[in-house]
This record gives C-alpha cells, structure tokens and sequence, in this order.
C-alpha cells in the first residue's frame, strides 16, 4: 500500500460525502431546502420563499433579534388498494423545512406581515429608523 492508495480512498469519501456536506451559515442564510430572495428598500425588508404544495396552516414564521425563521411542515401520504380496506400499498411521510435568515437591518417586528400565493410567501419587515428602537420577538400571521 502506497501513500498515493491512503489519498484515493480519502478523496474517494469526501466525493460520496460531498452532497450531504453542511456548509452551516456561510452567508448569513442558514440553508434547508427554502429557496429564499432578500430585497431591501428604503423602509422595508422583504423575503420572498418557495414553498410549494404547502398549505398556509403549515407555514409557522417568527421574527426575533434579527433573524426571521421561517418553518414548514405537512404530511403526505398516498393510498393504493381496494375501497375495501385490504392495501396493497399505503405510504406516508412528513416534510418539515426550516430556514432562518440574517436580516440586513433592525426591522419592526410586530408591524410585520405575510402572505402566501401560489407556493411563494413574501414576508414584509418595515425598517426601525434611527430614533426607534426594539426589544421582544414577534410571531407573524400568514394571511
């Protein structure tokens, strides 16, 4: 066994490992499956997320010290069989994402709101200006 064999089967690992690699919070998004757009604008912040096939009683958002976490989680399942009850196949799963982004600036967090249209929810944060100032998290309704 050459030293050449010890670095095949190491670069060998880190290509299987490669795709299930967490990179932690390199940007200040923290990444699980929520693909996400941050816009800033003069007196507002907005994140626009996809989150298709969800329903808007899945989706839980919460903003506190600067960080907007967004959280998704449904059940699926999918019934094969006779309307008799004997399956010949039943599956179930559930799919829960999280993501929580760095905001760019200090936002108002209790005059934040979202909605949720076809698989895309857009959160909108107004900016706290210079003489304001804010202290609890707030829990944000999706409508």
């Amino acid at each position: 066994m050459t030293p050449f064999d010890d670095m095949n089967r190491m670069f060998d690992r880190m290509s299987r490992n490669f795709g299930r690699m967490d990179w932690g919070d390199l940007d200040g998004v923290r990444r699980s499956g929520i693909d996400v757009d941050v816009a800033e604008y003069d007196d507002e912040i907005a994140v626009m997320a996809d989150l298709p096939g969800f329903a808007k009683e899945d989706i839980d958002l919460t903003v506190r010290d600067g960080v907007l976490t967004i959280r998704a989680e449904r059940e699926i399942s999918s019934d094969e069989g006779d309307d008799a009850g004997a399956y010949l196949r039943r599956e179930r799963r559930a799919e829960s994402m999280r993501r929580s982004i760095t905001l760019p600036a200090e936002v108002r967090e209790d005059e934040a709101s979202a909605t949720y249209a076809n698989g895309v929810l857009t959160v909108t944060l107004p900016k706290v200006h210079a003489d304001e100032g804010e202290d609890d998290g707030h829990h944000i309704d999706v409508n």
